[in-house]
């Protein structure tokens, strides 16, 4: 988890996708939830934020996606309520 520390809107993430192609995110938040943290990625030129969980149990820290619908929508609405000033959130 230290890399993730200090972490602002204006750092950038680079994720490989199953391809191995590059693609670049903005980092928006890092939400613990319930002993886990979930790390908030936009992709450039997208509207839709991508949650990841932060596996951080080996060497090098990984990001695991998250398949649970539930989760996913608890992880959102603690990322709205926490950054209502900062984004403008569509209903």
């Amino acid at each position: 988890m230290d890399e993730l520390e200090g972490l602002d809107y204006s750092t950038r993430v680079t994720l490989n996708d199953d391809d191995g192609n590059e693609i670049e995110f903005e980092f928006l938040d890092l939400i613990e939830y319930e002993g886990e943290n979930y790390i908030v990625l936009l992709a450039d030129g997208d509207d839709e934020v991508m949650i990841l969980r932060v596996d951080a149990s080996g060497d090098v820290e990984e990001y695991k996606s998250v398949d649970d619908d539930e989760l996913l929508d608890t992880i959102f609405e603690i990322f709205k309520s926490r950054n209502l000033d900062d984004f403008d959130f569509m209903v």
